[in-house]
């Protein structure tokens, strides 16, 4: 029997090993420098995606044969490869512009040492190996007053947060500031309860916190009604206050490193709505800097378009014109002039670049303003993944692929009939859709009122509904409700009651897991086509999903968003066209059956088409009779939730539903 050596001798050989790995990762990070300036002289990008994925599959190789998980492999290195592309930026990036090197500099920032911007700072400068001068300020005009007035060589800025969203006052800053942005970083935002040492959570009674991470924490706060909420103007203030309490019975929302310059422990962590909690932060100096082209740049601008109908979409259509990514579409009003509005766009694009500077002339001919905030390194690093047989935990039989003469993957994309010849049939409880069965869906919006009187009235539509032939109902708009899970399980039992399927629509990814608990199946809307990190996720479920396509989207886009679900296992896979925005009819989409056409030609997967809003009630009927000689695979119908008392209306979905069953004679209803 093995006997263990003492205790003390483990950890001092652990903590050996701890400075070694340490020693090796700033070797690998003064290497990685290495690299970035090569890659100045040859100007190649700053990312070998490719490289990456040889690498880790490599590392995962050599790792399993190490005894190591492959995620835990996976895991460390995309934070090595993380550090290694953004540290290489940085270089570049400061190269690029000698006449911002200096050895130290100004940061304005809100709060004081501690608060969420000040960690942001830091970790800034620290990155750029540069000292940080810190002036904490009370406001965000007082952060831009700073740097236009020369106190302080940058601001920062925060602009966005993954739990809370969009900062408003920020834009509304922006709008007046002659400042230029000239860079953004995101840290991690860990929420935790603090207070004095030797504080327990039956001692606090009052809560110091700035509104944001008050926002953030909302059900963690809602189940302590208890607690008396002081809101602060930042996280440093809130636990200053903490700090100079008399006794125990404060706390203050903040971090757990901010808390420390206080001396205040942590009481309670993991305090955010959702688990991934992040926040993003500008950077605003008084001139704009020149991104290398190697570096992945994106570009933020603000305009006001013409007042008329489909004017937005215009100038949209000039960004996908011209092959321009818009990462976010914000929207604020223009102080003084009462129903408009100015748009704040982030581009993936360097402003340098042939497509950005086209785009941006012929947006100056359609628009009434428009002004670049700045262009900037983008600092999001996205994970290089490996599929499952590089992972090494696919089934052998997996791994027999066609592979051509040169060595290339020639296997056909999941979702087309090369892969697949039978069309697929998707089932969920009594409804069944694709290989000649149709479906029938009444798409029902919620409201905040979800009373005993609106249950029983959702009770005599559901009747309705199935009466009238449909077999499933969608229900869309659930995270507006604020409903608690025992009411959507209510509404659940009903559908089944009478024989329907519960779908649920994902708006937002914090749909998903109460959605995932209470839905027979998943309807994914098309604003969240393009969110990888979603469709990923859905991809791993066991329940059917309909993917609905964006109404920017073209139909070669819709069928790549499949191929990522597919790619996780989920089989289950339903398409849905709601209809594009074209220049025709901007205030309503079009119907795209060309593209329809397509599909069926090209995919094994069923589609189904919601005419709710490209077709008036008038036309829907003979709509109808159009598109079942496409060989559509079912309908989805807006049923508003008070329709029961509109009997004109529910004859209509009738109509219109055994129309549609009549394009296969085993539904016929007559």
């Amino acid at each position: 029997m093995h006997t263990p050596q003492p205790l003390n001798q483990t950890r001092e050989q652990i903590t050996n090993l701890d400075n070694e790995l340490l020693a090796l990762l700033a070797e690998r990070r003064r290497l990685s420098l290495e690299v970035a300036r090569s890659k100045e002289v040859d100007v190649r990008p700053i990312r070998d995606t490719q490289r990456e994925k040889e690498l880790l599959a490599r590392l995962v190789k050599e790792g399993r044969e190490k005894g190591l998980d492959a995620h835990y492999v996976i895991s460390l290195y995309q934070s090595i490869i993380e550090d290694s592309v953004l540290n290489q930026q940085a270089y570049l990036h400061g190269r690029a512009n000698p006449e911002t090197q200096k050895q130290q500099y100004c940061i304005a920032y809100l709060g004081a040492r501690g608060s969420y911007s000040y960690l942001a700072a830091t970790r800034y400068c620290q990155r750029r190996q540069v000292e940080m001068l810190d002036l904490g300020c009370q406001s965000f005009d007082e952060i831009v007053q700073a740097v236009e007035s020369g106190h302080a060589d940058y601001g920062f800025l925060p602009i966005e947060n993954t739990s809370s969203g969009s900062i408003n006052e920020v834009y509304d800053v922006l709008q007046h500031t002659s400042l230029s942005i000239v860079g953004e970083t995101t840290i991690e935002v860990s929420h935790c309860l603090l207070g004095k040492a030797g504080s327990k959570l039956a001692d606090i009674k009052t809560v110091y916190a700035h509104p944001q991470p008050i926002s953030q924490c909302s059900r963690y706060l809602s189940q302590h009604k208890d607690l008396r909420l002081e809101y602060c103007s930042s996280s440093a203030e809130a636990m200053d206050k903490v700090n100079q309490s008399p006794d125990n019975s404060a706390a203050a929302i903040g971090s757990a490193e901010g808390g420390a310059l206080y001396q205040l422990e942590s009481i309670e962590a993991g305090l955010a709505n959702q688990k991934i909690n992040q926040s993003r932060f500008i950077v605003v100096a008084r001139k704009a800097v020149a991104v290398p082209e190697q570096l992945p740049a994106k570009t933020t601008l603000i305009m006001a378009t013409g007042q008329k109908a489909g004017a937005l979409v215009e100038a949209l259509l000039v960004l996908k014109a011209h092959q321009l990514n818009m990462s976010k579409l914000e929207s604020r009003p223009i102080p003084g002039t009462p129903w408009e509005e100015m748009f704040y766009l982030d581009i993936d694009a360097n402003i340098s670049s042939e497509s950005m500077q086209a785009g941006l002339k012929q947006l100056e001919r359609i628009t009434r303003f428009i002004k670049v905030l700045g262009c900037y390194p983008c600092e999001t690093v996205k994970p290089t993944q490996l599929s499952n047989s590089q992972l090494l935990i696919e089934p052998s039989t997996s791994k027999d692929q066609v592979i051509s003469e040169n060595g290339a993957n020639t296997s056909p994309v999941r979702y087309s009939k090369a892969y697949k010849e039978q069309a697929s049939e998707i089932n969920c409880g009594a409804m069944t859709i694709g290989a000649g069965h149709v479906g029938a869906i009444a798409q029902i919006t919620l409201n905040n009122d979800i009373s005993h009187l609106a249950l029983s009235a959702f009770e005599q539509q559901v009747k309705q509904l199935k009466e009238a032939g449909f077999q499933a109902v969608l229900l869309n708009a659930v995270n507006q409700m604020a409903m608690a899970e025992v009411t959507l399980a209510k509404l659940r039992q009903i559908l089944h009651q009478y024989g329907l399927v519960c779908i649920i629509a994902i708006e937002q990814e914090a749909d998903m897991p109460l959605a995932v608990q209470h839905a027979d199946m998943l309807f994914l809307a098309g604003k969240q086509m393009f969110n990888q990190t979603l469709l990923t996720q859905a991809g791993t479920l066991p329940i059917p999903l309909i993917l609905e396509r964006n109404d920017m989207a073209s139909f070669e886009e819709l069928l790549t968003a499949t191929e990522v679900i597919l790619s996780q296992g989920n089989q289950q896979l339903i398409l849905c066209d709601s209809g594009i925005r074209t220049l025709n009819n901007a205030n309503l989409p079009s119907l795209d059956l060309a593209s329809l056409i397509q599909i069926k030609a090209t995919s094994h997967l069923p589609i189904l088409i919601n005419p709710s809003y490209a077709v008036s009630d008038d036309a829907l009927l003979v709509q109808t009779q159009g598109i079942k000689q496409l060989k559509v695979d079912g309908l989805i119908l807006n049923c508003p939730l008070d329709s029961h008392d509109d009997h004109e209306s529910l004859n209509l979905i009738s109509a219109v539903v055994r129309e549609l069953y009549r394009a296969n004679k085993r539904f016929d209803l007559e």
